[in-house]
């Protein structure tokens, strides 16, 4: 009988060891876990509008995205929420993120476990980030968990940081800022951590830290999950991205070179996976952007260390799913804050009717990856141009040209009504030295060589960053994308008001006006161009600039000294328009180019090697001087062939 006994302990054992199980409640490798994702929300709290295949169809909104997240713990509680980062900036929202941090603390309400920072969020600088993360603990709100893994603080020559680096990081010790976390769902030990990726850090002008390697440092922390937390399961938040090319794809790289990460969520170039890329045992996934989808992975343990995908879904969040209650009423509220500390002092209301238009323009992601003219480029410069001649009045100074860099234009128009709201998620980045949302207009000079070099620099550098290609107004140019970099622009002259053609004079100031953001990157395209090409803005007076905050166009009309904001100036141009049934209505000159940016696709050698400039010369020398190396190298080396044979026919009729 103990016998007995004692073979039916041994082999009850054996059943609870093989299923996985315990007797302290182990882990159940057969129960998969879900991911909920998103990344590059942008503050859409509400729902916004897109036009797919001719329709337009309303997408996306916080209330709409709870219901779904409800849904899906309804079916499971011990779902994974988290986000990507760039959260914040992209409506007027932002303009509270300081004051209210409206984004975090509904993030904490729909239940968001973790988050990571993207470089948006730094878009008012350290001192903004640490007022923002302040204003979401003093809310006493619920809020998510926040992980940031290779933020670096820079010290001065005497090791000390400075005021504002230094309150954003009391501000994120305070929140609870780390490398990374630890969840525990179903079991298993989740370790979840944030990095930021080298074009994004490059993205974050005014963020005042540094960011160390991104895959160095994950590097670190995985190890750091793997042997000192022992965690089940790696997730990076990467606000890195994905493009096309996988050779040029960060967080495609950052799989490869880090395999110890089971999922990475990816964030920053608003890629939308339709299915996850795999790399090795690592899932890479991506929902799109501005709330459009909500993302899911489920995932099943299949060895110790390894996990694999067993189900993976965007659900759509459109206009079929009513929205959430509570988060509905929420966001009124901040919709209300949002009026009285930003909108009222404008005289404008938040979805106040400015203008109507008869068609669509571009899809914003059509803008940012064509190489060429677009409409409603066309009309943001010439908004900035019409906006300072109404800002300066009688003092208006002739403005001779006006630019827009293609990554400051954040979203378009379709056809029908334009509001308040609307334009503002046009022209949406930033902040002024008045600590309001939104960059404000700069007045510059440039002579007329470095008008050219602009036109250069939007022919060459655009195809290795999108981000920096240039629409202008005031000036028409060619370019041919086959020919030489550096030496694409074929021709290029000041475009009148009145359509006429005026060459441009190379030593000759011109006034220029820009947004002053896109001022301080056109100062470092040197950089950029490997010191070939030189933007340097000046003064009336050819003075260089060093302070561009004192060149800031302000509304002297209304005796108010306001910053004259990018936004602002579209919305003034939009009201400057004829009305049509008393509503105010785009023209039609902006449903189509206007030879502003030609680009010439033509191959011949004639069209490749024409008009030459100083650049093209020397590169011609340099290949012309290597050719000749190369054939004399090739001349020697045949008479050295010759020579051989001959010297042994010598040396063979001189023997016996």
């Amino acid at each position: 009988m103990n016998r007995f006994i004692k073979v039916f302990r041994l082999l009850l054992i054996l059943m609870l060891l093989t299923s996985g199980t315990s007797y302290g409640g182990g882990v159940d490798t057969a129960a998969p876990l879900t991911i909920l994702f998103t990344h590059d929300l942008h503050d859409n709290l509400l729902p916004y509008s897109l036009e797919k295949d001719g329709l337009v169809e309303s997408y996306g909104g916080y209330a709409r995205l709870q219901t779904v997240i409800k849904q899906q713990r309804e079916k499971d509680p011990e779902v994974v929420l988290v986000d990507g980062g760039d959260f914040c900036m992209g409506t007027l929202f932002q303009t509270i993120f300081s004051q209210e941090a409206p984004g975090l603390r509904l993030m904490g309400q729909m239940g968001y476990d973790v988050i990571t920072l993207g470089n948006h969020e730094f878009d008012f600088g350290p001192a903004g980030l640490a007022e923002s993360l302040t204003a979401a603990q003093t809310s006493k709100d619920p809020l998510p968990l926040m992980v940031a893994g290779n933020i670096a603080f820079p010290v001065d020559s005497a090791g000390k940081i400075n005021e504002p680096l230094t309150k954003m990081k009391d501000a994120m010790g305070a929140y609870g800022v780390g490398e990374y976390t630890i969840l525990e769902r179903k079991g298993y030990r989740i370790g979840i951590f944030g990095i930021m990726g080298k074009e994004a850090a490059s993205c974050a002008p005014m963020a005042g830290v540094a960011f160390t390697d991104p895959i160095e440092q994950a590097r670190n922390i995985v190890e750091k999950l793997q042997k000192q937390e022992k965690v089940d399961l790696i997730i990076c938040l990467s606000h890195s991205g994905t493009v096309s090319e996988p050779d040029k794809s960060e967080d495609v790289i950052l799989a490869q070179k880090v395999p110890g990460i089971n999922v990475i969520i990816s964030g920053h170039s608003h890629s939308k996976l339709d299915q996850p890329i795999t790399v090795g045992d690592t899932i890479i996934c991506s929902a799109g952007e501005y709330g459009e989808n909500l993302g899911m992975v489920t995932l099943k343990k299949s060895s110790a260390t390894a996990w694999k995908e067993a189900n993976y879904r965007l659900i759509p969040i459109d206009a079929s799913i009513p929205g959430d209650a509570a988060i509905s009423q929420r966001i009124e509220k901040f919709k209300t804050m949002v009026q009285q500390s930003y909108l009222d002092s404008m005289n404008m209301k938040f979805d106040g009717k400015l203008a109507y238009s008869p068609f669509s323009f571009a899809p914003i992601s059509q803008i940012w990856s064509q190489h060429a003219e677009q409409p409603l480029a066309d009309l943001i410069s010439d908004a900035y141009i019409y906006a300072v001649k109404q800002a300066e009045g009688a003092d208006y100074q002739p403005v001779d040209a006006a630019i827009v860099l293609n990554g400051t234009i954040r979203a378009s128009f379709i056809k029908g009504d334009i509001t308040v709201s609307d334009v503002f998620n046009i022209s949406s980045l930033g902040i002024g030295p008045d600590k309001k949302s939104g960059y404000p207009l700069i007045a510059v000079y440039l002579t007329g060589k470095e008008l050219k070099s602009a036109c250069e620099v939007d022919a060459s550098i655009t195809p290795i960053i999108n981000s920096a290609q240039l629409y202008m107004s005031g000036i028409t140019y060619t370019f041919n994308p086959n020919r030489l970099i550096f030496n694409r622009v074929t021709d290029v002259a000041l475009q009148r008001p009145d359509g006429s053609r005026e060459e441009i004079d190379d030593s000759k100031l011109y006034r220029v006006v820009v947004g002053l953001y896109s001022a301080q990157m056109l100062s470092v395209v040197g950089e950029k161009s490997f010191g070939l090409l030189s933007i340097v803005p000046k003064t009336k007076e050819g003075v260089v600039i060093t302070n561009f905050e004192d060149q800031i166009i302000r509304d002297t009309s209304a005796g108010s000294k306001n910053e004259v904001k990018e936004w602002v100036a579209i919305a003034k141009y939009l009201q400057s328009f004829d009305q049509i049934d008393g509503v105010r209505q785009i023209p039609s000159y902006y449903n189509q180019k206007q030879g502003r940016k030609i680009v010439n696709e033509q191959t011949s050698i004639a069209s490749i090697l024409a008009k030459p400039n100083t650049i093209a010369w020397a590169a011609y020398g340099l290949i012309t001087f290597v050719l000749l190396l190369i054939i004399l190298a090739i001349r020697v080396f045949i008479r050295r062939r010759r020579r051989i044979p001959e010297a042994a026919q010598i040396v063979e009729s001189k023997l016996p």
